[in-house]
């Protein structure tokens, strides 16, 4: 890589010391910094959802309601809201491997503070904390992710990456709560801290560092707001992300409901599978086909919720259904923080930033709107407001076709 990057909207952009651009100089993917970040993404994503399967245990040992435990997801949404953009500001000139480290630190604090607090007040801390420590690395990442690989490889680095969150949701989960009820609870939060200790030894050992930005190149915050295609990627974002949760986080109740509540780690086992297919599909294809992916994987979620809505009396259907989410779903993350840094160009970090948040203020939305229409409707309302939520979505991305999800997407040159 010699001379500057050029982004799709012709703007330019310095590439990485050489130093630290080993995989851009020889134009291969480093699997093992790779994998690493995955297992990061996967800490990430399972530190937020591990309370789910281990709410009434949790909730014998700290004295307190199962709902109220339940909070414990939405505190660490909102330690991630509140402080991803701020922190993504005040951390722009760090290196990037010392900021990455750090916040697997604090994943390591706050889930050791979680196993051994018996005090609701301290363990409710704690959970914030480790939701701060997401918003640093929810925003580093996907960039970082992009800066290792050579520019015709970013997609694919990206998809291996974001490869976490399937992992963590499909057998990260199911796998806690087994550790839970087999042992106890306490254990499953610090066999997370071990998985933390020994991934700050591999990143260590296997990362390539990479600059952060000089105090002269960091463009405001609130400047990506004004960058072509910004805005349309961050509401696609938001509007999607709360379409999934809706249903994702109720979707036990929703197959109890139907009568399939046994089958539930089964029904999570094929949507993991399937968002797995769904990385590696994305991956293959994303340099070229961003647009289209966008629009089949809105489009896959919309039939998944159709079927759920109207045809969930057949489990051979929801099954189906379950598979069609998956492939839809898997590689949104990929997608959409592609999406963001293509069209922040110089103001990429910042676009993440907001995504990062707003992904998660959709999240913990996504819980109490879920919740609300439990309560007044029944869950069989669930599917038919996922498919409500997606009509603008699809909306956005078709008209998003020179800025946002851009009909061709130019690649970066060498």
């Amino acid at each position: 890589m010699t001379g500057t990057d050029v982004t799709r909207t012709g703007r330019t952009r310095t590439p990485p010391a050489p130093a630290t651009g080993f995989a851009r100089e020889n134009r291969t993917l480093p699997l093992p910094a790779l994998l690493a970040l995955a297992t990061a993404v996967f800490v990430t994503s399972l530190t937020e959802t591990l309370p789910a399967g281990l709410l009434p245990a949790m909730s014998h040992d700290l004295g307190v309601g199962e709902s109220a435990t339940g909070q414990t997801v939405t505190v660490y949404a909102i330690g991630t809201a509140l402080t991803a953009i701020p922190l993504t500001a005040a951390t722009a000139g760090w290196r990037r491997k010392r900021l990455l480290m750090t916040a697997m630190a604090g994943f390591g604090v706050a889930n050791t503070i979680t196993a051994l607090s018996t005090n609701f007040p301290l363990t409710m801390a704690a959970r914030f904390v480790a939701g701060v420590a997401a918003g640093l690395a929810w925003a580093l990442l996907a960039g970082y992710a992009r800066r290792l690989a050579p520019a015709h490889l970013e997609g694919r680095a990206l998809a291996i990456a974001m490869a976490g969150i399937p992992v963590a949701l499909s057998l990260g989960v199911p796998a806690g709560t087994f550790l839970g009820e087999a042992v106890n609870w306490q254990i499953a939060f610090l066999s997370m801290t071990v998985l933390t200790v020994a991934l700050l030894g591999w990143i260590a050992a296997t990362v390539p560092d990479q600059p952060g930005r000089r105090p002269g190149a960091r463009p405001p915050m609130l400047r990506a707001l004004r960058v072509p295609g910004v805005l349309p990627v961050l509401f696609v974002t938001l509007v999607f992300v709360l379409a999934h949760t809706v249903l994702y986080t109720y979707v036990a109740t929703f197959l109890d409901a139907v009568g399939m509540g046994d089958s539930t780690d089964l029904v999570l086992l094929v949507f993991g599978a399937a968002s797995l297919a769904s990385i590696w599909i994305v991956g293959a294809l994303i340099n070229r086909r961003l647009r289209a992916l966008t629009v089949a994987a809105a489009l896959l979620v919309a039939v998944a919720a159709a079927v759920l809505a109207l045809l969930s009396d057949r489990s051979a259907l929801v099954y189906a259904a379950v598979t069609l989410w998956g492939l839809g779903w898997g590689g949104a993350p990929t997608l959409l923080q592609t999406a963001a840094g293509d069209a922040g160009g110089e103001s990429a970090d910042a676009a993440q930033a907001m995504l990062v948040t707003l992904w998660n203020v959709a999240m913990a939305g996504g819980g109490i709107a879920g919740g609300i229409l439990l309560d007044l409707v029944g869950s069989r309302s669930l599917p038919w407001t996922v498919l409500l939520l997606l009509v603008p979505v699809l909306a956005v991305v078709v008209a998003a076709r020179a800025h946002g999800f851009p009909a061709r997407r130019t690649a970066r040159t060498s």
